[in-house]
C-alpha cells in the first residue's frame, strides 16, 4: 500500500487510502469521552422540532436520571411549559424512536425551571440607521434675535444642523 503518488500532479492524485474529513469527525464523535457532543447535537434536534415560539421561551434542555430538565429565559413560560409537559415528553419520546443517535434520550419526567444563565450571549442588533434622504436644512440662516437666551438656543439648533450634514465638524 503506497500512499504516494507517481507521474501525476497534485490535482489528479487521489489516494484511496486517504480518509475524508466527516469519517474522521464521525469516528472521534463515536469515542466514549466525545458522548456529550453526541448529546448536544440531539439536544438541539430536540429543540428544533419544538414550535419558533418554544425555541425561543427555552434557554437550554438537558437530561439527568430520566428527567428531561428545561430551563426557561423568562419566569412566564414556566407555567405554560408546565401547561405542556405531554408535548414536551411525547416529542422527545418520538424523537428517540425515529433518529438512533438520539435512542439515549429518554425521560420518564419533565422539570421546567427559570434560568437567568442562557446557553450563548445574544447578538444585539445594530440600531443605528443609514440614512437614505439627504439632509434638507443648513446651518447658513443669520440669527435676528436680540434675547440673549433665544439667540443661545439657535446657536445650539444652528450647531447640531451642522454636526447632522457634515459628520466630521468641520
Amino acid at each position: 500500500m503506497s500512499t504516494s503518488c507517481h507521474n501525476h500532479t497534485a490535482n489528479k492524485c487521489y489516494n484511496k487510502y486517504m480518509k475524508k474529513a466527516s469519517m474522521i469527525l464521525s469516528h472521534l464523535n463515536n469515542q466514549p469521552q466525545f458522548r456529550y457532543l453526541k448529546q448536544q447535537s440531539c439536544y438541539k434536534k430536540y429543540l428544533s422540532l419544538l414550535g419558533t415560539k418554544w425555541q425561543k421561551a427555552i434557554a437550554f434542555v438537558y437530561i439527568k436520571n430520566d428527567t428531561l430538565f428545561v430551563a426557561v429565559t423568562h419566569p412566564g413560560f414556566k407555567m405554560e411549559l408546565n401547561y405542556n409537559r405531554d408535548l414536551l415528553k411525547s416529542v422527545l419520546t418520538q424523537l428517540a424512536s425515529l433518529d438512533n443517535e438520539c435512542a439515549m434520550m429518554k425521560a420518564d419526567k419533565v422539570v421546567v425551571f427559570h434560568s437567568k444563565y442562557h446557553p450563548v450571549a445574544k447578538v444585539q442588533e445594530d440600531t443605528t440607521t443609514i440614512p437614505y434622504y439627504e439632509e434638507l436644512s443648513s446651518s447658513k440662516f443669520e440669527i435676528e434675535c436680540e434675547d440673549k437666551s433665544l439667540r443661545e438656543k439657535f446657536e445650539h439648533i444652528k450647531a447640531h444642523i451642522k454636526a447632522i450634514i457634515t459628520p466630521s465638524g468641520t
